[in-house]
């Protein structure tokens, strides 16, 4: 005989639930929304100032920006349509007079790069993965000593140690490979060249491009370096497989930092390069160009009437050049990132 049971009108069987109810294990919306209240952090009021202090000093980098930006743009825009008859140190106009400036500036600072980019990274790849630790301790504090170094130093330097010294060898670069362009020419007397100028440069890059350097040759993966040496890679072979491709986006944001400040540089071009303000490419003749920042320390203090704004439309052109510098690095790292994301 089969047997069933009657369910009460209304009742539910067992392990069913009516439509629309709640499950037992699952919340209700009230509960939800009571939890989510909970969840919400509640700042107190330290939290709220700093957040606020965070946003204002990050903004006022944009504000200064835009500030020193509008300044140079007005106080520059007179000596656009300028001429050699309202403004002294004017031959014709503006751009004949800033051009030689704009590739000066770039031209020692590209030698400057081109010299310490290279010792740089060897510098902190000895630093980072060959020195003993001690060693390379004491390295680190020197690279970073130099960096606190006043440019006027280096300028005194500069003048008194490296021309002196360096000019035997700009006679031996003349007479033995003189048919090359860049040291031909009459060699200069005082050894004050745009050579030179650019040896101080790169020295005093160097301590920056070193740290950046160092600092993301020790971020490299160290089981990558030691899943190589264990393959039977040499040390040299490790650094080449797994550092140096690690490293390349901080190379490149070292190299164009270096490349910024020696853009910028004043003091130190100014004490030793002896400037006439002509375009050429020979590197150890007295006839070297100026560049921007040197021009305008030099000639600021007895400036008057439109040659101020002369002076500050070239800074002007310094400030975009400099901008346009950065602006690469920027796009470079972030092509690189890309890149390794999409690998």
């Amino acid at each position: 005989m089969t047997h069933s049971t009657a369910t009460p009108s209304g009742a539910t069987p067992t392990g069913t639930s009516p439509a629309g109810a709640t499950p037992p294990g699952d919340p209700s919306p009230n509960t939800l929304r009571a939890s989510a209240s909970r969840s919400k952090t509640v700042l107190s009021i330290g939290d709220r100032v700093f957040s606020r202090a965070a946003v204002f000093a990050g903004s006022m980098i944009l504000v200064t920006l835009g500030a020193v930006a509008l300044f140079l743009i007005v106080r520059s825009i007179p000596a656009f349509n300028a001429t050699n008859e309202t403004a002294s140190l004017l031959t014709s106009n503006f751009w004949s007079y800033v051009g030689p400036l704009v590739f000066g500036t770039v031209w020692a600072a590209a030698l400057a790069l081109l010299f310490a980019l290279p010792l740089s990274i060897g510098i902190a790849l000895f630093i980072s993965h060959f020195a003993p630790r001690r060693l390379a301790q004491l390295l680190g504090y020197i690279v970073d000593l130099l960096a606190a170094v006043p440019s006027v130093v280096f300028g005194l330097w500069g003048i008194g140690v490296l021309a002196p010294t360096i000019r035997p060898v700009y006679v031996w670069l003349n007479d033995n490979l003189g048919w090359i362009p860049l040291f031909g020419g009459v060699v200069s007397g005082t050894g004050r060249t745009i050579l030179t100028a650019a040896i101080v440069l790169a020295v005093m890059i160097l301590p920056i491009m070193t740290a950046i350097c160092r600092e993301v040759f020790l971020q490299a993966p160290k089981l990558q370096e030691e899943a190589a040496l264990a393959l039977g890679a040499t040390r040299w072979e490790m650094i080449k497989l797994a550092v140096l491709p690690f490293g390349r986006p901080g190379i490149v944001s070292a190299a164009m930092l270096g490349l910024g400040r020696a853009l910028g540089e004043t003091m130190a071009v100014a004490m030793v390069l002896s400037a006439t303000g002509l375009v050429s490419l020979k590197l150890l003749t007295s006839e070297n160009p100026s560049t921007i920042a040197a021009n305008i320390a030099l000639s600021f203090p007895e400036a008057y009437g439109e040659n101020i704004n002369i002076l500050i439309a070239t800074g002007l052109i310094l400030f975009i050049v400099t901008f346009l510098v950065n602006a690469l690095a920027r796009w470079i790292v972030s092509r690189r990132a890309e890149f390794q994301e999409a690998n």
